[in-house]
């Protein structure tokens, strides 16, 4: 923060309560003395808040944790004094997933890992996913292919077990049914890796933590007092209605490509200071809710399609992808020579794909919302 400081063009208030606004003055209260600052914003207030993330180090757990259990977030795992008798994880998010990797790759047995697994995820597959050159059609191939399973799946159980055929998407256990999806990515040596864990427990959610038992939704499970619990439960990113991201004076950055919070606050600040009229930068700008439900793939699948289809009629914009950092997949599309044959028979394949993909989803969507 010095470097942004000494420019003179920011002014940085840690340690500070944000009040609200009052006619256009905002209000700000130390945390340390209880003193309030007024500031008067010139254009626009960017409220970064409300999607309300969570990570375990700054929210404890929603469960009781009772007088001898020792539970912490999995960023103190570094720093124990002494082996405990046993490893509890819980949550089965992407920080649970990597809490227990965390573990097994430091040498510690599957055998002392339990893992509380309120409820399975579906998980993406790292190798599908890889926004370098020379995975050019690993990466295409797995874009037409949940394209083409979009466009002719015709249940939602069927998507999902041919995405899963395909090897799109990957999950913990081949005879459980997952039931969340929260974008999660893994590779096949770390599935194969938490796949050593044999103490998966599927009780629900936990409720408290005692020296001798851990209490669940579904039951109890036996404990001792020399297991050390690491803490995965907090939410991430809470599903929160979408609200404009553009309001007048206010911006509320919220994710207009699902899953991708980075890229999505980087378009959000290129549209607004490129485009004058609120009515199109909202329309340029649709936020996406986080993604909780198996189902909530269709619609994020939907919407990104929806979403590139309208950012790529705006000439600007398009430039803006082809160039950006964030959007790796745009470059290396464009960089396809007209003269590479396969190449270009891929992109087609995808895009064919792509424009086929919607009207099945709607229909998927809708089917699975009376269902």
């Amino acid at each position: 923060m010095r470097e942004f400081t000494a420019t003179g063009r920011v002014r940085y208030h840690p340690l500070t309560d944000y009040q609200g606004d009052y006619d256009q003055t905002h209000r700000l209260m130390s945390l340390l003395h209880g003193g309030t600052l007024e500031l008067r914003v010139r254009k626009k207030v960017v409220d970064a808040s409300y999607l309300r993330t969570e990570v375990p180090s700054t929210h404890p757990p929603k469960y009781e944790v009772a007088g001898g259990v020792h539970c912490i977030p999995p960023n103190r795992l570094t720093r124990q004094a002494r082996p405990p008798s046993g490893y509890v994880v819980i949550g089965a998010g992407k920080t649970g997933i990597d809490a227990c990797l965390w573990l097994l790759e430091n040498g510690v047995s599957p055998d002392l890992i339990s893992w509380i697994v309120p409820r399975d995820p579906w998980l993406q597959n790292r190798a599908k996913l890889q926004p370098a050159e020379e995975f050019f059609e690993q990466t295409f191939t797995a874009f037409a292919v949940q394209a083409e399973i979009a466009a002719t799946a015709a249940t939602v159980e069927e998507l999902f077990a041919r995405l899963e055929a395909a090897g799109q998407l990957l999950r913990l256990d081949p005879g459980v049914i997952p039931t969340m999806y929260h974008g999660a990515t893994v590779s096949e040596a770390e599935l194969e890796a938490l796949r050593q864990i044999r103490d998966v427990v599927r009780m629900g959610r936990v409720q408290r933590l005692e020296p001798s038992r851990i209490v669940l939704d579904h039951g109890t499970v036996e404990s001792d007092p020399g297991r050390l619990y690491i803490d995965c439960s907090a939410r991430g990113v809470p599903v929160r209605a979408a609200v404009p991201v553009f309001d007048g004076r206010k911006i509320t950055p919220q994710m207009v490509r699902p899953l991708q919070p980075v890229f999505s606050s980087a378009i959000i600040a290129h549209i607004e200071a490129t485009v004058g009229d609120q009515a199109e930068k909202n329309e340029l700008c649709t936020p996406f809710p986080m993604t909780d439900r198996p189902r909530d793939w269709l619609g994020a699948m939907l919407f990104n399609l929806t979403a590139q289809a309208r950012w790529r009629q705006n000439p600007d914009l398009r430039e803006w992808l082809v160039h950006s950092r964030l959007d790796s997949f745009s470059a290396m599309a464009r960089k396809v020579s007209p003269t590479d044959e396969a190449r270009t028979a891929l992109l087609h394949r995808y895009g064919q794909a792509a424009s086929a993909a919607p009207a099945n989803l709607h229909r998927l969507i809708a089917a699975a919302a009376m269902g």
